[in-house]
């Protein structure tokens, strides 16, 4: 197993043989690309619509894991997410004839507002098909570049089942959001200003969903440079591409479980899985509360706002076991609406005990609450609420429950205001926190 990866990462062991992972050619143009001459075509196609987004250089974070970690910013792309790339790459490799059928994909978000957008850009229509639990910030951005919405389905999935229906139905020209190798070309332009940007690169780190990304990236970075290792990040609850590398052949999962919506995929693309084989160097697996540090990080430290799935390759990190190299994360996409953004912070400042609550029994007489607090003022500890209930119990000595929901500076300090009120004679018992 690579020593880059930690004990509980599957890393592809061995390149199987050439024959073994020798692409089946191909005989339509749906199927022609990953040639370095369509990357180059789609990098200068791909211009006419996309932002730059240079590196970024992390101090915080190379400080943090021993490497110069850079940064990919695609969550700065005028639609939000990388996935205007292939969408628009794929809808100017159509026919007149298609595009004027009417496009349709499904999506959890990112790629409809590729293709949405792609589709307004050819003056055609666009229908998407977006799971039920879609933030909504998406759903209306979508509608916002002019696509029809249809919400279906828990899971993409789901919702990717309805648009194949509905394309049978009324004959529109399917648009797969990652299943689709000219798709995967127009994500893999990524690579190719990665590599111009910083030609030493050591590892690129790339978030997978059904894989059609990390696909276009490891397959273009390996063709401009086979020393450069590319790794895959999954979240645990939606590992499909480890399971399916693991057993050697595309696996569907029963369920996926993740905060990353937009990789919550339960089968990889079957299309891509030689390429991944052949290409990728490893997965790292990312656990849910990881993200919800690694988007305070990227707040705090960068001030920018960065999706769930896009933060798989910044959690991934601390994953990765090496020292001294490049590393390039890419943030696949910024599109996390403000409710959730809102949870998020508020479960990363309870994971990082900068916000905490304890139940305090006080006696059943004047002062008691006064006291308490002056102990926690003085502490430098600042109270965001109290839940004050004299029904717990019919001893007066410890007739009164107090619960304190209260911000700190950290682990330290938290532990420096539970000490201050034991020395004053209380037990404080943490508790949920009350926020």
């Amino acid at each position: 197993m690579g020593k880059e990866m930690q004990a509980k990462d599957v890393v592809l062991e061995e390149k199987v043989s050439a024959e073994e992972t020798a692409v089946p050619k191909q005989n339509t143009a749906q199927e022609e690309g990953l040639t370095l001459e369509k990357f180059e075509e789609a990098s200068e196609i791909v211009k006419k619509v996309i932002s730059e987004t240079k590196l970024v250089f992390s101090e915080y974070l190379s400080l943090q894991t021993g490497n110069k970690v850079y940064l990919k910013p695609e969550n700065m792309q005028l639609t939000g997410a990388y996935k205007l790339r292939g969408a628009y790459y794929k809808i100017s490799t159509l026919s007149e004839e298609e595009r004027a059928k009417g496009l349709i994909t499904a999506s959890a978000g990112n790629h409809a507002q590729g293709v949405a957008y792609a589709a307004k850009a050819y003056g055609t229509k666009a229908v998407i098909v977006m799971p039920t639990t879609t933030p909504l910030m998406k759903v209306n951005r979508t509608k916002g570049y002019g696509a029809e919405v249809v919400l279906y389905g828990d899971v993409y999935d789901e919702a990717c089942a309805k648009a194949y229906e509905l394309a049978d139905e009324n004959g529109y020209t399917f648009i797969h959001p990652f299943d689709d190798l000219i798709v995967a070309t127009g994500q893999g332009t990524i690579a190719m200003e990665i590599v111009k940007e910083l030609p030493l690169v050591d590892y690129i780190l790339v978030p997978i969903g059904g894989g059609g990304l990390a696909t276009g990236v490891a397959t273009l970075a390996k063709l401009l440079n086979p020393k450069i290792k590319v790794i895959g990040v999954e979240p645990a609850g939606a590992n499909c591409m480890q399971t399916s590398l693991a057993q050697g052949h595309v696996v569907t999962l029963p369920k996926v479980t993740t905060i990353a919506d937009g990789t919550a995929v339960k089968t990889p693309g079957a299309k891509l899985f030689p390429y991944i084989q052949k290409n990728l160097d490893g997965i790292i697996t990312v656990e849910d509360h990881e993200l919800v540090v690694a988007f305070l990080d990227m707040v705090e430290n960068h001030k920018i706002v960065v999706e769930n799935s896009g933060l798989l390759t910044v959690a991934a990190l601390k994953h990765l076991d090496v020292k001294g190299k490049k590393v390039v994360s890419i943030l696949s996409g910024g599109n996390m609406d403000v409710t959730t953004m809102s949870s998020v912070v508020q479960q990363g400042l309870i994971m990082r005990d900068r916000i905490f609550s304890v139940s305090i029994l006080l006696p059943d007489k004047p002062g008691e609450l006064y006291r308490v607090s002056g102990i926690i003022a003085k502490a430098n500890g600042n109270v965001v609420e109290l839940e004050h209930n004299q029904f717990v119990t019919t001893n007066r000595n410890t007739a009164v429950e107090l619960r304190i929901t209260m911000e700190a500076f950290g682990t330290e300090h938290k532990n420096q205001i539970m000490s201050s009120l034991e020395a004053e004679g209380y037990r404080p018992k943490l508790v949920n926190a009350n926020f």
